[in-house]
């Protein structure tokens, strides 16, 4: 399974991963936080609409 790394380094917690994740898998905290890696289903869009292009598929 692939799932979302956030590099924190570029992450600026902006946010938008948590609003457009269909399954609600991330938290913002300093940074966004992938907390429910169980209900990823792999579909990118976390990756896509990344202003930062902090998150990428292992």
């Amino acid at each position: 399974m692939s799932i979302p790394k956030v590099d924190e380094s570029a992450c600026t917690a902006c946010g938008i991963c948590a609003d457009d994740c269909p399954n609600g898998c991330y938290d913002i905290e300093d940074v966004a936080k992938l907390n429910r890696p169980e209900d990823c289903t792999e579909c990118g869009i976390c990756v896509d609409d990344c202003p930062n292009g902090a998150i990428s598929m292992d």
